[in-house]
């Protein structure tokens, strides 16, 4: 049973999902102090950036209004912080002008003979 439980938690998807899991809340962090520096601009040209109080005819959509303003400053950091650089990169590969990555190291080299002459055995 431990056995198991062992395999499965070294499968390169957990292993990958939990380092993704990680660098999600990193990230995270980021871009919440992005959006506390973008909603305290906002208060200085405008006022206070939290809607909350604000109920036109009686309906509470002051909430709705600091969420939205939230969110879509979420989604243009992760575009210009992620997404953009993404493409950027993926543009990059396909014209071919990504830096060839580095030969191996002379014990990868070793290695890698090693390996072989085994498999041929």
């Amino acid at each position: 049973m431990l056995k198991g439980f062992k395999d499965f938690l070294m499968r390169g998807n957990v292993v990958d999902l939990a380092v993704a899991v990680v660098i999600g809340t990193a990230f995270a962090k980021v871009v919440e102090a992005f959006v506390t520096i973008i909603m305290d601009l906002i208060g200085k040209l405008g006022g206070t950036p939290d809607f909350s109080a604000w109920n036109p005819g009686g309906v509470s959509v002051g909430a709705f209004l600091t969420q939205l303003f939230t969110f879509l400053i979420v989604a243009l950091a992760v575009y210009f912080m992620v997404v953009v650089p993404m493409n950027r990169l993926a543009e990059r590969r396909k014209r071919g002008e990504e830096p060839e990555p580095e030969a191996p190291s002379e014990e990868v080299v070793l290695l890698t003979e090693i390996r072989d002459a085994l498999r041929v055995r």
